[in-house]
Order: structure tokens, then sequence, then C-alpha cells
């Protein structure tokens, strides 16, 4: 792999980006109902107002007043989203244009080779296993108990935590409301127009955030994408998927385990994981594997489709209630080397492509649990 910087910036940039859940699919569908969603688990309207221009650095005139498309967007998140509009004026007023923050986005010019090895040995590493088993048995009853209450194995919620912010190592000293101003108003890709309505959604989901006391949006810091917290939920995700795990009357995802573990649970259950199925499905591919991927975040073929194509269930494959899901067959590409690994996805695996839609994160985190798993002895995800 060339360009070793842009290769990390491009995976700073999918961290970055965990838990944003901007594009929605529908999940697979489950036998068993998943608890029912908090009453903001909505997605609420995109702002239609305000707009990106690459190259601006600032979001006021001389005269200290929002740019004119700013102080449109103010009125709209304002009618919209009901706060008082001297509330959206004073965030927006106190927002800064971010330049590392705009470079880090910056598209790259160059192809970069995807490499599968490279990465995986990136979050499945010493560290993250040392670390994640200790964060376990640290955290063992607030696992247990989202574990029981939302069927996801307290494997893989201490995975998604070790690769997101290595356990509150690195949740990101960015202040949030510049990350998304800057991304939302002076996007430095102008061929996505729809990112910088993305970003601008955010913003608008952080000034209700702020407005309801659930945090305050003139100090919050996370990463240089606007993801928060433990989990690095993006605020569209806290409005949705947050939960107040130890019943305290605050959501705390910066600094308070009992309240990140159940809100990974609850996030995975509401995009589809299913209680009781592997990540992987033990499966034998055929020699063809790669024709049959399919992309895309939904599993979208059959297990009679795959055996008709030659697939079969590995000897001695205990659990094979995965046969009544739609699957889908994953590639885990390494162009420098020239390897090709295929897996079968379950339902659970597209589950964790909705926290990040790269099937490398998806897979490190299967990993990742598993090796944390051994190292304590316990069961892990497949």
């Amino acid at each position: 792999m060339f360009k070793p910087l842009r290769v990390l910036q491009a995976t700073l940039l999918a961290l970055a980006l965990s838990g944003c859940a901007t594009t929605k699919t529908r999940p697979a569908a489950s036998p068993t109902a998943p608890p029912a969603a908090s009453a903001n688990a909505t997605t609420a309207p995109s702002i239609q107002a305000g707009k990106s221009m690459s190259g601006s650095t600032s979001f006021q005139d001389a005269g200290g007043h929002l740019r004119p498309d700013i102080e449109a967007y103010a009125r709209e998140v304002s009618q919209v989203r009901g706060v008082p509009l001297p509330r959206v004026e004073t965030v927006l007023k106190a927002a800064r244009y971010n330049a590392t923050v705009a470079r880090l986005m910056q598209p790259s010019k160059i192809h970069v080779r995807r490499s599968w090895v490279t990465y995986r040995k990136r979050f499945v590493d010493p560290i993250r296993i040392r670390a994640g088993a200790q964060f376990w048995m640290e955290n063992q009853a607030t696992l247990d108990a989202a574990a029981s209450r939302y069927g996801v194995p307290q494997s893989i919620m201490v995975a998604i935590i070790g690769v997101e912010t290595i356990y509150g190592r690195q949740t990101g000293g960015f202040p949030v409301i510049d990350a998304l101003a800057t991304l939302g108003f002076s996007n430095p890709d102008d061929t996505r127009p729809e990112r910088s309505r993305m970003f601008r959604d955010q913003l608008a989901d952080l000034i209700q955030l702020d407005n309801e006391k659930k945090l305050n949006a003139l100090d919050v810091e996370g990463s240089y994408a606007g993801a928060i917290g433990l989990p690095q939920f993006m605020p569209g995700s806290i409005m949705r998927y947050a939960v107040d795990g130890d019943g305290d009357g605050h959501i705390d995802l910066l600094y308070d385990p009992k309240d990140a573990i159940p809100s990974v649970a609850n996030y995975l259950r509401q995009n589809g994981w299913v209680p009781g199925l592997p990540v992987f499905a033990p499966v034998l591919l055929p020699p063809d594997a790669g024709s049959l991927v399919a992309g895309g975040i939904v599993p979208s073929t059959g297990w009679a489709q795959l055996q008709a194509r030659g697939a079969k269930v590995r000897p001695g494959a205990a659990n094979t209630a995965w046969e009544q899901y739609p699957l889908g067959v994953v590639d885990l590409i390494d162009e420098p080397r020239n390897l090709k690994e295929y897996r079968t996805g379950t339902p659970n695996f597209f589950a964790i492509t909705h926290y990040n839609h790269s099937y490398f994160y998806a897979a490190s985190v299967a990993d990742l649990a598993q090796a944390i798993a051994d190292n304590l002895g316990l069961p892990g995800p497949n």
C-alpha cells in the first residue's frame, strides 16, 4: 500500500463517520421484534436551507451577521426543530471554520489500494485485545444486562467501543460545532452535495440536543467529522439510539460506559441485529465466490441460492439458524498482496455495517470481538 498518510486518513475518516447512520435501509426481518425505540427514534426532516461554499472560511459577514444562507438555515432549524431562533443563532455564531477538518475531509486525488491485511492488523491488535478484556471485566454487569435486553453479545459491544476509541482513549478533540459547521457550510468536496446536507442535518440535531439540554453544543468535543463519545455517535444517532443505561436521567456517552454500552447494543438491534445468530455463517464457499458478492449493507441472498452455486455448511457447524435469513457474501480484498478472502455475512454482519458502511470495519469488529473473547476464555460472536 502506497502513500501511508492517505491510507491513514481514509481509515480515520471511516472511523470518524462511525455511528452516523445517515443512510437508512430496511433491516433484515427477525422473528423476534427488537425493543421499542425511544420517542426520538424517528429521523427528523432534512433541512433544506443553507448551502456549502468550499473555500469559504467564515460563516458571518464583516458586521457579525450570519451569512444569508446560514440565517435562512437558522430560521428553518428553529421552525422544524422547535428551537428558539435566538438560541439557534447563538450556536451558529459561535461556530468557527476549522481548516484541519476541511483538510482531513479533502477528497484524495489518488487511488487508495485496499488492504484487508493492513486494516485488520491496525484494529485487531494486542493493545485493543488486552484493553478490551479489561474493559469487559470492569463492566461485566452492564454488558450482561445489555446483552440480555438487546440480544447483542458482550464481545461485539466491547469490540465496537475498542475499534472506535480504544475504550475512551481517543474520542477526538475537535469542537463538534466547528466540525459540523465546516463540513456543512464549507465542505471541501463539491462533487457530493448530499454530504454537506447530511452534515447540516447533523448540525441541526446537535442544536436540538442542546436545546433539550442533553449536551452543550458550545463545548462538546469529538472527531473531525462530529462523532461523539466512547461509541462515536453522531448527534442524530444520539437522538435516535442513545440509552440512559443507569437510569440517572442523563445520557453521558463521553465518559460513562453504563450509557455507552447499551447505546451501542440498541443501535445494532434497531438496525437489524438478530439475537442468536453468528456474525458470519459457517459456510464453505465455491471457488467463484467473488461472483456472489452483491455489495451494499443489506443482505439479499438466500441460503438456497448459495447452495445452488455450490456453497456448503462447514462440517461440525452446530448453529444453522442463519439458514432462515438473507445472507451476503463479503469480499475482503488486499490489493497490494493480491489476496482475496470471502466470508458469508448474516444479518448481524450487515447490522454492523450500518454503524460503519465498510466491510473491512465490520469484519474487524467481529474478529476483534472473537479475539477478546478468546483472551478471556469466553464465547465469541461466531
